[in-house]
C-alpha cells in the first residue's frame, strides 16, 4: 500500500481564535490519532515547533552553512504532519478530511515516491 504525507499548514501566530479552540483541536487531533492507529493506517505523526526555531543547512562552494529560520520566507509553514499507509488517493483524502476538521487548519495530501521495492 502507498504511503501519504498529510501536512498541516498554518500561520506562525497560530490558527486558533481562542485558547478553547486550541484545546479542542488538540483533543480532536488526539482522537484522530487513536482512530488512525485503530484502523491500522498510522505510520508516524508529529507536531513541529514554530518555523522560527528552524535551521537551514546549505552547501555553497564546498562549505556547509547554517542559517537561522525557515527555508521559505512565507506567512504559512508546516505545523505538523501524519504519515499514513492506505490503499489509494481516495482513502488518503478521506483521512485528510478528518484531519482538517480535527486540527482546524489546511491539510496538504502528497503521496510518497515508491521505492525500489515497488
Amino acid at each position: 500500500m502507498p504511503e501519504y504525507l498529510l501536512s498541516v499548514h498554518g500561520s506562525e501566530g497560530g490558527n486558533y481564535a481562542t485558547p478553547e479552540d486550541m484545546e479542542r483541536a488538540f483533543r480532536d487531533v488526539g482522537a484522530l490519532n487513536t482512530e488512525l492507529q485503530d484502523a491500522g493506517v498510522w505510520v508516524f505523526a508529529g507536531g513541529l515547533m514554530p518555523a522560527s526555531s528552524a535551521t537551514v543547512v546549505r552547501e555553497k562552494d564546498g562549505a556547509l552553512l547554517h542559517t537561522d529560520g525557515p527555508y521559505l520566507e512565507s506567512k504559512e509553514h508546516i505545523g505538523g504532519f501524519w504519515v499514513i499507509k492506505v490503499a489509494d488517493d481516495s482513502a488518503a483524502l478521506a483521512w485528510a478530511d478528518k484531519a482538517t476538521v480535527a486540527c482546524q487548519g489546511a491539510v496538504e495530501v502528497r503521496p510518497f515516491q515508491s521505492g525500489p521495492e515497488g
